[in-house]
């Protein structure tokens, strides 16, 4: 296979929720390298910078270009509040995902993706990836057709098996109905989510350009499942380590939970690299390779390169709160920093990470305080219960509800509000009736050594083109 363009040395993590938004990744693109969005729960973000006013006109002039201007008017009318919202008003919300979903939230999803891609790409001929997670399965038709709109130049698509992805892509750069399997608990029977690009108008004869397809893996195991044949090979792979942020696969040791009742490693949870290697497609290696030394390393091991995460959600053009964004530079500074891999706290029930910071609910006493609830959903399992009927059941929602849709009351146990804590780490926390504002928790990396190098040469905090050179030994 070839491709027309070269592959990039350096990939820009895409770190949701909207912690990889357009401004970083325009930011990378323009400095040489691949910058990526999060397509991770963007139709709430989008939905939110609207409520919020859309103050530099950016998502309005983006879903000016959009070619249905029903779906854009409807968009508008529904979301956009001129001057913004009250400070202490709720949010209003984005449908959930559903097997079924309605017409206008399928339309809202593509919308959504196109707008970031779009402003990713405005101004400029640098190359712009997307990322979503293969677990949010009833999100990623319409996500992909909606990035594909905006001529996306690179999917990325961890956090699962993402073996129906490369069909799916060939669907609908031609337009064509596309169906992806949904996962459902207790299953008696198989269960499909059927997307028709059709409810878009004004595209349907218009070519769109097929994108590299990067499937993010830990496994080599996983690199010879994916690349047996055609039907589900993708163009390569980003290999990640057990350092990474974000969700990390369980691990494969007969110790999974440490003392410490952290998730716990081990060389059986390292991929092979020779075997990635010998599946003959190109691969970037990402987790704990965020220096200009790792990076020449990963070349040596046969790699295009690496993928970095933390050195660019802590840059100037992250999507997270400067309030966040300092406060962890500052313990990072003063090597106070703790990174806790916790094997319970997702809803997905596999590891994540995140930083011990005041305030978040890394804080027992902060996570505590908080009263269970899931209005988000994007992380809510498909259930089958009696007589075919569906729920969709969430650890992280209120345990009687949890229970009373069949759920186990153990699986509860220390399980957090990703969804709603991450829209926080952005700067859009929900506001309840009562004044209670969701608080906010950052997952990071372990491995902090790229960090530490450059708060050395920057002690102010770099950018996200300067992250790029420092990687790229420039």
């Amino acid at each position: 296979m070839t491709f027309a363009r070269p592959f990039p040395t350096v990939i820009q993590g895409g770190m949701g929720i909207a912690v990889s938004s357009w401004k970083m990744a325009q930011a990378v693109s323009r400095a040489g390298a691949l910058g990526v969005v999060s397509g991770t729960a963007i139709d709430a973000v989008i939905a939110r910078r609207l409520q919020d006013g859309d103050s530099d006109g950016s998502v309005r002039r983006a879903i000016s270009h959009f070619p249905d201007a029903d779906v854009a008017a409807e968009a508008l009318r529904f979301y956009f509040i001129d001057g913004g919202k009250s400070a202490h008003a709720p949010y209003l919300l984005a449908p959930k995902l559903t097997l079924k979903p309605g017409v206008f939230a399928s339309q809202f999803l593509v919308l959504a993706n196109f707008v970031e891609v779009w402003l990713a790409k405005e101004g400029h001929d640098g190359q712009v990836g997307i990322n979503f997670l293969e677990k949010i399965q009833m999100a990623t038709p319409a996500s992909i057709y909606g990035a594909l709109l905006a001529d996306v130049d690179y999917i990325l698509i961890g956090a699962g098996i993402p073996s129906e992805i490369p069909r799916i892509i060939r669907e609908l750069v031609d337009h064509k109905k596309a169906r992806i399997s949904i996962t459902v608990e207790h299953a008696t029977e198989k269960y499909f989510l059927d997307f028709d690009p059709s409810i878009i108008k004004g595209v349907k004869n218009s070519p769109l350009n097929k994108p590299i397809f990067l499937a993010i893996i830990s496994s080599h195991a996983l690199a010879a499942y994916l690349n047996r044949d055609e039907e589900v090979r993708p163009d390569g792979f980003v290999v990640e380590g057990t350092s990474a942020g974000g969700h990390n696969a369980p691990p494969r040791g007969n110790t999974p939970v440490g003392a410490d009742g952290q998730s716990q490693f081990s060389t059986k949870d390292e991929a092979d690299i020779e075997k990635v290697k010998a599946t003959g497609l190109p691969f970037w290696l990402a987790g704990g390779f965020a220096t200009p030394k790792k990076v020449q390393q990963a070349q040596e091991l046969g790699a295009v390169g690496v993928q970095a995460g933390s050195i660019f959600a802590l840059s100037t053009d992250s999507g997270l709160t400067e309030e966040l964004r300092m406060q962890t530079l500052a313990r990072i500074a003063d090597h106070a920093l703790r990174v806790i891999t916790d094997p319970l706290g997702s809803p997905t029930t596999f590891p994540f990470k995140y930083a011990e910071i005041a305030g978040t609910i890394s804080d027992a006493t902060v996570f505590e305080s908080r009263i269970k609830l899931c209005d988000l959903g994007f992380l809510r399992t498909v259930v089958e219960r009696d007589n075919h009927k569906i729920a969709y059941r969430c650890s992280g929602e209120p345990d009687k509800t949890f229970t009373f849709k069949g759920g186990d009351q153990d699986d509860t146990q220390g399980k957090k509000c990703l969804c709603n804590a991450l829209m926080a780490n952005i700067g859009m926390p929900q506001v309840r009736v009562s004044g209670y504002e969701e608080p906010a928790l950052l997952t990071l990396g372990s491995d902090l050594e790229g960090e530490e190098e450059l708060l050395i040469q920057y002690p102010a905090g770099w950018s996200a083109s300067e992250a790029v050179a420092y990687l790229l030994g420039s």
